[in-house]
């Protein structure tokens, strides 16, 4: 192996973060998403329960409510899913 010239090192927290990026590319990126269509879905399911409770439309807003929910569920299931990868040790592999 070919020793770097040490002017050009990384600080040690550099290269952990470089390495944890090359490991998960976009993470924080998909984390922001995450919480925008979760918030985004919290809202209209705000709206649509309050349509249903005030019995406006219901018909159409049973579903919508319904759809709504599954997507605050499903951002949260995505959001813990990434969070237990991000903590799961990650494998070394040595050749």
């Amino acid at each position: 192996m070919v020793d770097q010239n040490p002017k050009n090192r990384l600080k040690p927290e550099q290269y952990a973060s470089l390495k944890a990026e090359i490991a998960a590319p976009y993470r924080g990126l998909r984390q922001f998403f995450y919480i925008a269509f979760g918030a985004s879905g919290f809202l209209g399911a705000f709206v649509f329960f309050f349509q249903v409770l005030a019995g406006r439309d219901v018909e159409s807003a049973l579903p919508s409510l319904a759809l709504q929910v599954a997507i605050v569920s499903l951002m949260v299931f995505l959001w813990r899913w990434e969070q237990r990868q991000q903590q799961r040790p990650q494998s070394v592999k040595k050749p």
